[in-house]
């Protein structure tokens, strides 16, 4: 049955000075929603949240769709109707079809902001908001390269959600090491034996520090890692296994209490969140070839398994034939936050001093008001 839509959060006519009207277009992947929230909230305008649910078997022919509504399911997500908006922000493939429809319907007054890897040409959006991985993306006028992933990362935020936490940060005693983890992505596996690596690794930091975990898994991470990650701590520990029916996310709290991060290497918006603390931030790196301290017999075991058949064929099929456009490099991430010393490698000493926090959210809030700045409907912001 379909809800009742939400009254909108902007009024249904502007004057001419009214601040612009942003729709954050969400999809199904927190990282991205959570860069596209981001980055309404700090553009300081009233925004309508849209969120988009997807037809079954939708994303085989995402890549070939223009600017329509055939990949959504209209009855699970929110209306498209006017009054249509002055900016639309999103991200993903499997959103820019939809995205460049809303733009269509009042092409002299939408802009449309992307965050991400674009699937269409430059020229297609007014701007488009990257980070390193993505290093095939030409030089653009249209084009703003980040050093990190979009946050909302503030000393206060943290406070307060540690305090909603205490009870779970409580059950151990400090300090903290935090483990934000990931699951598969693209070249690098995620499986039980990744897991159990990452909890050996982490209990060893710990240990050094006399420091308990703070653990939190995501939507990416299998049943089958979360529970060889549990097995193989062997210090004090507090694991958060993400699911949808799991209640509040420790997340941010866990952020907050710790006075060391490990994330695994996998996520870019994970690894800013980290470095935006100020913290010591210990990347752990989720290359198949680190397994090699563990015994050949279990190494084998896995070695058929789902997550190393397809992180195989990534790296020596899609990495080599795939469109370029396709192709995705986190690593230019890791080595542009450890040359930056914000981060090491799990094991590596940490640089003196502590850096400077990473944020990228002022430059990219002046980059989107430029896209106004000579629009004489709206008036000065």
């Amino acid at each position: 049955m379909r809800t009742k839509p939400r009254r909108p959060e902007i009024p249904a006519e502007r004057a001419p000075a009214d601040p612009p009207r942003v729709w954050a277009v969400l999809s199904d992947r927190a990282g991205d929603d959570a860069q596209i929230l981001a980055l309404a909230r700090a553009l300081g305008w009233p925004f309508e949240r849209k969120r988009l649910a997807y037809r079954a078997g939708s994303r085989l022919v995402d890549v070939w769709r223009g600017s329509n509504l055939l990949g959504i399911d209209r009855r699970r997500s929110s209306e498209l109707v006017p009054p249509w908006p002055d900016l639309v922000v999103s991200a993903s493939m499997r959103n820019e079809p939809v995205c460049r429809w809303i733009r269509a319907q009042s092409p002299e007054r939408t802009r449309y902001v992307h965050i991400g890897k674009p699937w269409a040409d430059l020229s297609r959006f007014d701007l488009v908001i990257t980070v390193p991985e993505y290093r095939w993306l030409p030089d653009h006028p249209r084009l703003l390269r980040n050093p990190c992933s979009l946050h909302e990362i503030t000393p206060e935020r943290l406070r307060d959600e540690v305090a909603s936490h205490a009870h779970r940060i409580a059950r151990h005693p400090g300090p903290y090491v935090a483990v934000l983890v990931g699951g598969y992505a693209g070249p690098y596996p995620f499986d039980r034996l990744t897991a159990d690596r990452l909890g050996r690794a982490a209990s060893t930091r710990a240990r050094a520090l006399g420091a308990s975990l703070l653990v939190t898994t995501s939507k990416r991470t299998s049943r089958a890692a979360t529970e060889a990650l549990r097995a193989a701590i062997d210090v004090p520990f507090t694991l958060f296994d993400w699911s949808a029916a799991a209640g509040a996310n420790p997340y941010l709290a866990f952020l907050g209490a710790a006075d060391e991060i490990i994330v695994t290497g996998d996520s870019t918006s994970m690894l800013a969140e980290a470095c935006a603390t100020r913290k010591p931030v210990h990347i752990f790196d989720l290359e198949p070839a680190r397994d090699a301290g563990t015994p050949l017999a279990v190494r084998a075991r896995h070695a058929l398994g789902r997550d190393r058949v397809m992180a195989f064929l990534y790296r020596h099929g899609l990495l080599h034939l795939a469109p370029t456009r396709l192709r995705r490099d986190i690593s230019r991430v890791h080595d542009a936050l450890i040359e930056a010393k914000r981060a090491v490698w799990l094991g590596d000493a940490f640089p003196e001093p502590a850096p400077a926090p990473l944020d990228a959210m002022p430059q990219t809030v002046a980059r989107v008001r430029e896209l106004f700045a000579s629009d004489p409907r709206l008036g000065p912001h």
